[in-house]
């Protein structure tokens, strides 16, 4: 397609001037089908696009695009309908690139490389989940989204810092620790354990408590207030002393062994964990530093007014002068900055705080713009179930992200399996809105699921092992593609244009949707080419290779592995 454009701009240029064309104008466009004597590989309405501002007629113009056009390449071009210029690419493009693909492992990648992130330092925030509380479906599905998407700029040059940003300190926090210290049995059970998981799961049922009791109790409300700023104390001046201490600190390393074991099962691995506590001062040296020319104080704290900016106000210092969140988060941006010194800073979080990350970095813009010019921040929706509620922890209505694991684990009886169904079927969906997640679709063997594409993958594996008894040799006659040959060939070729795209977009969907339709045309190829004892099978077997190659290749920037045999 690129080629094609190139030489269209070319023409038009020298045909019908320098300044006929406007930004983006040429597009080119894959037909739907492959069909007729005169195969459309790609086509063109540029034609069309310039008649009324050339005051000619449409075909006439295609005509002479299409006479200048074969003069510099050796596609295939023909004038459609109205005008529409359809190009039809040569059988030896597709078995030379076919050769590139499947000669050996380094010739391949050089034929899919990219460069977007090439040389840049980029650090990925994503997963954020809270000490004290249980990793649910959702810690599950951004862990997912920001692993790949961390894959795809490793893949196109970056030197990507994996970090994850999470709450040791704050009213959570509080009202967990206010709960489990009031009830004996689980103050006991919780000292008793070491089995991060366990533990987890009695912080998170002692939060559900404690939350109830801030909501429906005046006093308990009090209390916690209070012991929120002990906490904060505590983690601040790494206090070890005292019973609240003691368990503040097992918990939090639980917390995090809890984090760990969770990441390593599903292979995602963290370069460092950010707790609030840590990047706090941080972020209120730089708000004091800044005030009162950025921020301001407002009945007792310190705001930043986002009004003007068409924003909103958010509290950035509380009236007990406690740091928010906003004032953490300013902390986290320049303290990545100075562990890393990134390029780019990609945040991964939930579409809940769009307005809430715009107000911080609005405030952060005024005296330190390039860093928020290097940050990126995307956003997701929540996970759900079919037919089910919305999900809060503080309610206790959560899903398990390992209990989602073990529930499709359980139906392929594998773990590899599992993990690749559940992340396929996370990173389909376009990051952005909301998404579905259905264990019977995730684990079905037909249509758009991980298990599928596996399937395919493993398959064109055992084809390259299996052995034959043909004595038939090859033919010696021209390679003459066949219409199923030509189509999985010209889908496997697409394959290094569809990841740049989805690195450029950090849009993983856009992979899966390639390798989904790659997975159907090989299948189609199979059906009707016999490969092993056939006259072309040193030919058909090159292309096998190439599918398993980038079917392994896509697969792997997902985080998705393929197994020997299913």
């Amino acid at each position: 397609m690129d080629t094609i454009e190139k030489i269209l701009k070319e023409i038009l240029r020298e045909e019908f001037g320098a300044d006929v064309l406007e930004e983006g104008e040429v597009e080119i466009s894959v037909p739907p089908e492959l069909s007729g004597e005169f195969r459309a590989d790609y086509a063109t309405n540029i034609a069309m696009k310039l008649s009324k501002k050339l005051k000619r007629n449409p075909r006439e113009i295609a005509e002479v695009i299409r006479e200048k056009f074969l003069e510099k390449s050796k596609i295939k071009v023909e004038v459609a309908g109205p005008g529409f210029l359809n190009f039809m690419l040569p059988d030896e493009y597709f078995i030379k690139k076919i050769e590139d693909f499947s000669r050996n492992e380094a010739d391949f990648l050089e034929n899919i490389s990219q460069d977007e992130y090439k040389d840049k330092v980029v650090v990925v925030e994503f997963s954020d989940p809270n000490p004290f509380k249980v990793l649910h479906i959702g810690h599950l599905y951004t862990s997912v989204i920001g692993d790949a998407m961390s894959r795809m700029v490793e893949f196109s040059g970056g030197k990507v810092h994996r970090v994850n940003f999470g709450g040791d300190v704050g009213l959570h926090v509080a009202k967990t620790l206010y709960a489990l210290m009031k009830n004996k049995d689980s103050l006991e059970e919780f000292k008793g354990s070491e089995e991060a998981e366990v533990i987890a799961n009695i912080l998170a049922r002692a939060y559900v408590e404690g939350t109830r009791a801030y909501e429906e109790s005046e006093e308990a409300k009090g209390e916690i207030v209070k012991l929120n700023k002990q906490i904060y104390e505590i983690a601040e001046k790494k206090i070890r002393e005292g019973e609240l201490a003691e368990v503040y600190f097992r918990g939090r390393e639980a917390s995090y062994r809890y984090f760990d074991e969770f990441y390593e099962k599903i292979g995602v691995k963290f370069e460092k964990y950010y707790p609030e506590s840590e990047v706090a001062e941080r972020g209120v040296e730089e708000v004091e530093k800044h005030t009162p020319e950025v921020y301001q104080e407002s009945e007792g704290a310190i705001v930043f007014k986002g009004e003007e900016f068409g924003l909103h106000t958010r509290v950035f210092m509380n009236k007990e002068g406690l740091p928010t969140y906003e004032t953490k988060d300013v902390g986290l941006l320049f303290t990545k900055n100075d562990d890393f010194k990134f390029d780019e800073s990609v945040v991964i979080t939930g579409n809940d705080i769009v307005e809430y990350m715009k107000v911080v970095l609005k405030s952060v813009e005024q005296y330190a713009p390039e860093l928020v010019r290097k940050t990126k921040h995307i956003t997701h929706g929540m996970v759900k179930l079919p037919g089910a509620v919305k999900m809060a922890s503080r309610k206790g209505n959560f899903v398990k992200a390992v209990d989602v694991i073990r529930s499709v684990e359980e139906r392929l009886e594998d773990l590899g399996l599992a993990l690749g169904a559940i992340k396929y079927s996370f990173l389909k969906y376009r990051v952005g809105g909301d998404i579905e997640f259905d264990i019977d679709e995730s684990v079905s063997l037909n249509g758009n699921s991980g298990p599928y594409l596996l399937y395919s993958a493993v398959r064109a594996k055992k084809i390259l092992a299996a052995e034959t008894d043909s004595s038939k040799a090859q033919s010696a006659e021209p390679w003459a593609l066949s219409m199923a040959e030509v189509k999985v060939c010209k889908k496997i070729v697409e394959y290094g244009e569809v990841l740049g795209e989805a690195t450029r977009e950090m849009a993983p969907h856009l992979l899966c949707s390639y390798l989904f339709e790659l997975a159907k045309e090989f299948s189609r190829f199979y059906e009707s080419c016999q490969v092993r004892g056939s006259e072309r099978e040193k030919e058909r077997l090159k292309i096998v290779l190439a599918f398993q190659r980038v079917m392994e290749h896509g697969l792997g920037v997902l985080g998705i592995n393929v197994p020997e045999e299913m």
